[in-house]
């Protein structure tokens, strides 16, 4: 027994302090695992928890921590909870695949924003939608198993051994561009998969199943490549929550912009201009116009300066600016002209024209912030795979600014910004919306560029200035740009869906690039702090979003038509010709429906173009100079006269205006 004693005083146990979200800290054993902390806080948490932060990194709850960290929990409401379900629910897709199909090949299977999507190689077979229930058929039987997944370390060698045996040419190819030392794989039941996770601990809690859809997609998005099949899905821990997600894409389809556009006249694409070149109509380019203007008149009270800039750009400024080492492959090709050596580009960015713009005058301290704002339209190549109605485009226009300032002016022009992205938002109806601070690696600093004085000051001003506003902010470490700290805005639109709209950054990168300065209080040369920042972050994505959060029925002030006049028969065209022309002296947008159509078919068929009025009129209305008044949504509003409806509704727009 004394022996036995003797050698257990001898064991050194080695503790780590674990520090939570609210501060509070604890000490574990090394290697102490997330599950565990859970279980040590109450039995309820680690029933619901899912994965775990540490040092902002997220780890399987099964994954020992080693040394000192800081540590998040995550369950099912939290962003890396749901990555974390629906990656292990992408592997899950892949087992039922390997049983139903022999010899598939595997490419890649991520978690995405709404669930997760596998690329395989089916071979000699096709998988098609009319498969999809017999895959969530067999994904359903396996995650009853509560099959463990099984985290493991492999050698390089080992790897493309294992996998070349299995013939899995793509999992080979990705490994030969890994760091030995770095390699993990997954297992769950016969699956093995090349991933570094992080996944749940078994498949218990994948409840609810749905496949949604069959795609091509080329191989790591090269058009050269093989054409894979892309499986999307989604996964939920309850069937409910399943039911009420397929609700919401029936409602999506409904809302869908690429369909209430075109019911709207708004835009439209057309194959011979080219893939992802919208081209706006009439009532589309007034509604866009309409959304500028609103702009500029908030940017006025802040003191912004509007320029233009050619939609071109010599590929040196590009050089200058980083953008064509960094994007050069991805961008359009470049303009040759007959000067020898001379090339351009499509402008891709308005940063490094208004760099030149700030450049073109001597600066003094005193001159700063300086404000350039410009609606520039940009040109960047997509894939056509990846193209999609407003929201995915290769042209597009930028609600852009970029201010500089003094270093001691960023918390400042940040909470400027704020509000005038908080107006754009709230005047929008997106009363819901949450920001995402994005700073610097706290271990990794070599990839950033600024002195680490100016980076604390750029973080802990956006810190500061979130605060200061009550505005919800997540922050997440190592997703700042390499130039400078940001602030991204996402919004909830009416159905739910998160869209991440507007941007606040911070850059040290492009004042030192293109040399810009401005004369100190000390007579010493400085450089400028650059922010870009886009409330709507461009046109085309913002009208997108708009449109599907409202289904097209936009605010009285924006939407193109704002009266439909529904004359009861063709005699009375004339007069409902005259209250057009009428409303139309108090700026008030008004068509009249002259069809040959009965009241009650003119009346469904402007309900559903979404315009807020409709006037009907007849003789009793052309006798009086009335008009009888439906609203959109609310049915009949009663007969009154038409210039105090006219008065009516210019009041009401105006005040809408003035609001804001």
């Amino acid at each position: 027994m004394s022996i036995f004693v003797l050698r257990f005083r001898d064991i050194h146990i080695i503790m780590i302090k674990i520090t939570f979200p609210d501060g509070s800290v604890r000490e574990y054993n090394e290697g102490v695992t997330g599950l565990q902390i859970a279980e040590s806080i109450s039995s309820r948490l680690a029933q619901e928890v899912l994965a775990c932060g540490v040092n902002g990194e997220t780890y399987d709850l099964g994954r020992p921590i080693q040394n000192d960290a800081e540590v998040v929990l995550y369950k099912w409401e939290d962003e890396q909870g749901k990555h974390t379900f629906w990656h292990t629910s992408a592997h899950l897709l892949a087992e039922a695949l390997q049983e139903l199909y022999p010899g598939i090949q595997f490419g890649i299977g991520p978690a995405i924003e709404n669930g997760f999507y596998y690329d395989v190689d089916p071979g000699e077979a096709t998988i098609k939608e009319s498969d999809l229930p017999a895959i969530e058929a067999k994904m359903v039987e396996l995650a009853a198993k509560k099959e463990a997944v099984v985290r493991k370390d492999i050698a390089k060698a080992d790897a493309l051994k294992m996998f070349g045996e299995r013939g899995e040419t793509y999992k080979c190819e990705l490994i030969s561009e890994l760091e030995d030392g770095h390699i993990t794989t997954y297992t769950q039941g016969a699956f093995t998969d090349l991933c570094r996770g992080p996944h749940l601990m078994t498949t218990a809690p994948i409840k609810a199943i749905k496949l949604t859809s069959v795609a091509g997609a080329y191989w790591r998005g090269q058009e050269d490549r093989k054409m894979m099949t892309r499986i999307y899905g989604i996964t939920f821990p309850k069937k409910k929550m399943l039911d009420e997600y397929l609700v919401m894409l029936e409602e999506a389809k409904k809302r869908d912009h690429r369909k209430i556009g075109k019911e709207m006249d708004l835009f439209m694409f057309s194959d011979t201009v080219g893939k992802g070149l919208p081209m706006w109509l009439p009532k589309g380019t007034a509604l866009r116009i309409r959304l500028q203007d609103f702009l500029r008149r908030i940017q006025s009270r802040y003191d912004y300066q509007e320029v233009m800039c050619p939609p071109i750009g010599n590929k040196l400024l590009y050089i200058t600016s980083g953008h064509y080492a960094k994007y050069g492959k991805d961008s359009f090709q470049p303009i040759h002209t007959p000067e020898e050596g001379e090339e351009y580009f499509l402008k891709p960015m308005n940063c490094p024209h208004h760099c030149m713009i700030y450049k073109n005058s001597p600066r003094s301290y005193k001159d700063l912030p300086l404000r350039i704002a410009e609606f520039g339209t940009v040109c960047r190549y997509e894939q056509s795979g990846e193209l999609h109605g407003l929201t995915r485009v290769r042209s597009f226009t930028q609600d852009d600014a970029h201010l500089f300032c003094r270093p001691d002016q960023v918390k400042d022009e940040f909470l400027r910004v704020m509000d005038i992205i908080s107006i754009v938002f709230k005047s929008m109806n997106f009363e819901n919306f949450e920001a995402q601070i994005s700073l610097r690696d706290k271990e990794n600093r070599e990839k950033y560029i600024g002195s680490d004085e100016n980076w604390e000051k750029a973080e802990q001003a956006i810190i500061e200035a979130c605060e200061e506003k009550g505005l919800k902010a997540k922050i997440e470490y190592g997703e700042a740009a390499f130039y400078g700290p940001k602030l991204d805005f996402m919004v909830k639109d009416a159905i739910g869906r998160r869209w991440q709209l507007g941007t606040i950054q911070v850059d040290y990168n492009l004042p030192e690039r293109f040399q810009l300065e401005y004369t100190g209080a000390d007579n010493q040369k400085h450089r400028p702090v650059m922010i870009h920042r886009a409330p709507f972050g461009s046109m085309e994505r913002f009208v997108a979003v708009l449109i599907e959060h409202t289904a097209g029925k936009f605010p009285l002030w924006l939407t193109p038509d704002q009266v439909a006049i529904l004359p009861i028969s063709e005699k009375f065209n004339d007069y409902a010709n005259e209250v057009r022309l009428t409303l139309k002296k108090y700026d008030i947008r008004a068509l009249v429906d002259e069809r040959n159509e009965k009241i009650g078919r003119k009346i469904r068929d402007n309900e559903l173009k979404h315009i807020p009025y409709m006037l009907i009129v007849g003789e009793k209305e052309a006798e009086n100079g009335e008009v009888s008044v439906r609203k959109q949504g609310e049915g009949d509003q009663g007969t009154v006269k038409l210039e105090d409806f006219a008065k009516k509704i210019s009041e009401e727009v105006q005040n809408m205006i003035n609001k804001w």
